[in-house]
């Protein structure tokens, strides 16, 4: 390989303007919900995001990345030729990353991973040829995207009903928030935990069986509960704090509900997306590093991991706060206690999608919870016009990613060889 470290620096550079890419966009999700409702203010959100992300990213996620993304490409075809896959993997990340910026610049909460999916599938259907698209997981992940907002959608509905009937419409909501959302606090503990589990320990060596999994997800979750009930009980009755919004005492306690939701979806969210900013990384620095054989599997390098985290930091902090109030304010008006039931929707949904291995969106998801605590209240309280731009944004998604990788593969071709 004559241009070994111009690949690895280029793959470092793209890289990082991938992650910058997620943090813009992607983690802005994670935090839009808890910013829109009132629980924490921007600067808050980026202070969490930034710790929890990038614990996330570091912690678990992931020794070994799947090389090729989830299986997308069969690289038997270019074993001669590895300096093919190099320039795809770089044109994938471009692409992606370029999408990424024009969707977060207008404030389009859009899916990172399919971003990737959609610039690999575009690089390896023109550079390696229609057959090396594994088509039958594009299809799955074309599913994916009714599936897991309906899922999410469903479940943000059923929550915010139980909150509905056991808090909102009692004789004394306050008293009742105090009792049940310790319990609520539990579920977040016990889902999230799940989700790191089954999604991320694995590359940190920790195998754990099923049985255990659960029952280390029941103790954080009771931990969670116990910790946050003291610090429920210290808030007091506010009478006069009711006059404008009768029930400004409940959702109090349902901010510290929300603040516990950010930090858990937002490490979960850092252990599972930054594979998509590194995953091509890896890939590139094992070719070049072995000379030009292609692995199946590469192992990362702790700094790569890093790279990964601090692009995500720097892309929410520059340009988080327009997806943040796309999520948060513009698609129905949220409070801690329906931005709990979303946050809580999304994260469930993840844990069962990657329980089944269905490859989904964290951002379909989260628009799903929102978008069903908003019919909760009835369809009028939702934004019909911001919810088309969105859909129509994730439409897009895929055809766009692909067509920049294949612009960016045919000019890192020409240029290279």
């Amino acid at each position: 390989m004559e241009y070994a470290y111009t690949f690895i620096v280029l793959a470092c550079i793209f890289g990082f303007f991938m992650a910058w890419g997620i943090g813009a966009n992607d983690v802005a999700n994670a935090m839009g919900t808890s910013v829109g409702s009132g629980a924490i203010t921007i600067k808050q959100a980026i202070i969490i995001a930034a710790i929890f992300e990038f614990s996330g990213a570091l912690l678990a996620g992931g020794e070994v990345t799947e090389t090729i993304r989830k299986g997308m490409i069969d690289t038997s075809s270019i074993a001669s030729t590895p300096e093919l896959l190099v320039y795809g993997m770089l044109a994938a990340l471009l692409a992606a990353a370029v999408w990424l910026l024009v969707a977060s610049y207008h404030g389009w909460p859009v899916s990172t991973t399919h971003s990737i999916v959609g610039a690999i599938v575009g690089f390896a259907a023109v550079g390696i040829g229609m057959e090396a698209v594994m088509w039958g997981k594009v299809g799955t992940i074309a599913m994916s995207w009714i599936i897991s907002p309906l899922i999410a959608g469903v479940l943000a509905y059923t929550l915010f009903m139980s909150v509905q009937k056991l808090i909102i419409d009692t004789d004394d909501p306050f008293a009742n928030a105090k009792r049940y959302v310790p319990f609520y606090i539990f579920l977040v503990g016990f889902i999230i935990s799940l989700v790191t589990m089954f999604k991320g320990l694995k590359h940190v060596g920790l195998e754990l069986t099923t049985v255990q999994a659960y029952l280390f997800s029941a103790m954080i979750g009771v931990c969670m509960a116990l910790i946050s009930k003291y610090f429920i009980n210290r808030i007091k009755h506010d009478p006069s704090a009711d006059k404008d919004f009768h029930y400004t005492n409940v959702e109090k306690v349902f901010a510290v509900l929300m603040i516990v939701t950010a930090c858990a979806m937002a490490f979960a969210h850092g252990s599972n997306d930054v594979a998509n900013a590194v995953g091509p990384i890896a890939a590139i620095v094992s070719i070049v590093g072995s000379g030009g054989e292609i692995a199946a599997k590469s192992a990362l390098p702790i700094w790569v991991l890093m790279l990964g985290g601090v692009g995500i930091v720097i892309g929410l902090v520059t340009y988080g706060h327009r997806v943040i109030a796309t999520i948060g304010s513009n698609i129905t008006e949220l409070t801690p206690s329906r931005g709990f039931a979303a946050t809580l929707a999304a994260a469930t949904t993840v844990v069962v999608a990657s329980g089944t291995g269905m490859p989904i969106s964290t951002t379909h998801t989260l628009v799903g919870g929102v978008l069903g605590v908003g019919l909760a209240r009835g369809i009028g309280a939702l934004n019909m016009r911001v919810i088309r731009t969105i859909f129509m944004s994730w439409v897009i998604t895929l055809p766009a990613g692909a067509g920049l990788a294949i612009l960016f593969f045919f000019i890192l071709k020409a240029i290279f060889e």
